[in-house]
């Protein structure tokens, strides 16, 4: 009788949702707006020179025991870390420059090298705004796995305020 009791609420207990989650696994992670696995850290605002050229710094970060494929990955069928910029009126990107990977291997097959990035990272944006206000929307597109498996490809929004002086 004791072993059908606990056999009852070990069940139970499952079906309630309190078996432990992995790192990433939190409420909102699952239906049709998945909890992002890469993070936008800073700037929110940044001042500028009006009509000058200049160089920002985006800092992110990769939720731990995860990483993602690098702006280059070594293999075609990979899909790669892109960061997708509308230009508002006044605002002129010139180019964006995305850091080397590392390299990652699976543990089932260590001599197939991957290009990745893992725990944070930086992209360096090139970019001319003009006097005023202005908001620079995009989106950091990314695919992260962890050891096992591999997350469908996400879209990370990201916004900077966009002062030109």
């Amino acid at each position: 009788m004791k072993f059908v009791t606990a056999a009852v609420a070990f069940v139970a207990a499952l079906l309630s949702g309190a078996a432990q989650k992995l790192p990433w696994q939190t409420p909102g992670s699952e239906g049709g707006n998945p909890q992002q696995l890469v993070h936008f850290l800073y700037p929110q605002q940044i001042t500028l020179q009006a009509g000058k050229p200049q160089t920002i710094e985006m800092h992110f970060r990769i939720n731990e025991g995860l990483h993602i494929n690098s702006h280059v990955p070594r293999q075609k069928s990979l899909i790669r870390t892109d960061l997708v910029e509308a230009e508002p009126a006044g605002v002129k990107i010139a180019a964006v420059d995305f850091p080397e990977g590392v390299d990652y291997a699976f543990p089932a097959d260590p001599a197939q090298k991957l290009s990745v990035y893992n725990g944070e990272f930086v992209l360096k944006m090139h970019l001319t705004a003009a006097r005023g206000n202005h908001l620079l929307e995009g989106g950091l597109r990314y695919q992260a796995c962890d050891t096992n498996t591999c997350f469908p490809p996400r879209t990370l929004p990201v916004e900077i305020d966009v002062i030109g002086q």
